[in-house]
């Protein structure tokens, strides 16, 4: 398939997400260009457009697509933003990646998912950018040569310095569980069929009425179960680890040993302090891969399904740390699209 010339980007939402991919676009990656941002807030907007020659700036996102020949669009606007802004990119049979979540939600992220069914193509890669990182990656492939075996188990730890002040109990599910959902779902390639969240008493860091750490047990189609410890004011560092326990051995990822010094009668390294630190390669390479495949006229990566099911996953986490208990996950049967 013949490839195009460079990509025209519209990027939607410029908060701190949005604004780091324009510069990813702009300084980092090759085959695209930023032409047109939107944001409601249109000073940031003008802020972020004015570092890109020839980028204009809007409140619309349906006016930032309808701008300067857009080709496609990121979506980096808040998770309550994405349906109306994706339905539009629809209208334009736009190419979208679009950040995690989806939607906020099952029942909106099922609507997306049959607009996109009504277009009778892809059009929509979400942004799980676990895939692209390097470490998963060759977890994901050393579990595909079957070389361990089944896997059994999966662990995985997921902790943050500090939540922002607006976090609530439910967002340690439907915010950072979340990629814990997709990594499960890919990682295993088993779709996740209940959530049980289990709650040890809050951290003395924790604040009021901050329901952290919780603990979360996935069970799946495949008869494998995966845990997750979610940490979001541990105070110490950023880190995002995974172990899966196989029938014939185990592996492990995330440990951040790349670089270990031993000096003044001490050894040890360092711990990232935010996700864009420590998943910086992965987003280069989840951005460039897109641009990549849109140029070609394809549609990769995590799709409109992987989103709806991590929603529904997160819907019956929710529900399962507001009431207890065990909550099976409800999904609608599969479309051949995304086979």
């Amino acid at each position: 398939m013949t490839e195009r010339a460079t990509l025209k980007v519209a990027v939607i939402g410029t908060g701190r997400m949005g604004a780091d991919h324009v510069r990813r676009i702009h300084d980092v990656i090759s085959g695209a260009r930023v032409v047109a941002v939107a944001d409601v807030d249109a000073e940031r907007a003008k802020a972020v457009a004015a570092r890109v020659d020839g980028c204009t700036a809007h409140t619309d996102p349906a006016a930032a697509m309808a701008a300067a020949d857009v080709d496609a669009v990121l979506i980096a606007s808040p998770g309550p933003a994405h349906e109306a802004t994706l339905l539009a990119a629809f209208e334009r049979d736009l190419p979208v990646l679009c950040e995690k979540p989806l939607t906020p939600d099952a029942a909106s992220a099922l609507r997306v998912l049959e607009a996109e069914l009504r277009l009778g193509h892809r059009r929509v890669q979400v942004g799980f950018m676990r895939r692209y990182d390097p470490e998963y990656a060759k977890l994901k492939a050393l579990l595909t040569t079957g070389q361990l075996g089944r896997p059994l188990m999966l662990h995985n730890r997921h902790r943050n310095v500090a939540s922002p002040p607006f976090f609530t109990s439910s967002m340690l599910i439907s915010d950072s569980v979340a990629h814990e959902a997709d990594a499960t779902r890919w990682l295993l390639d088993h779709e996740i069929t209940a959530v049980t969240v289990l709650r040890p008493a809050p951290s003395a860091n924790t604040p009021d009425g901050l329901r952290d750490p919780q603990f979360v047990v996935f069970e799946t189609d495949g008869g494998a179960l995966s845990d997750v410890e979610i940490f979001v004011n541990c105070g110490f560092g950023y880190q995002v680890q995974a172990e899966v326990v196989c029938e014939r051995g185990t592996a492990r990822i995330g440990d951040g040993h790349a670089l270990v010094t031993n000096m003044a009668g001490r050894w040890g390294g360092t711990i990232a302090q935010d996700f864009t630190e420590r998943f910086e390669t992965a987003y280069d390479r989840e951005i460039q891969a897109w641009v990549d495949a849109t140029r070609r006229g394809e549609v990769t990566g995590p799709s409109v399904w992987d989103g709806y099911a991590a929603a529904a996953v997160c819907e019956a986490g929710v529900r399962a740390l507001d009431d207890g208990g065990r909550v099976e996950v409800e999904l609608v049967e599969k479309p051949a699209l995304y086979a």
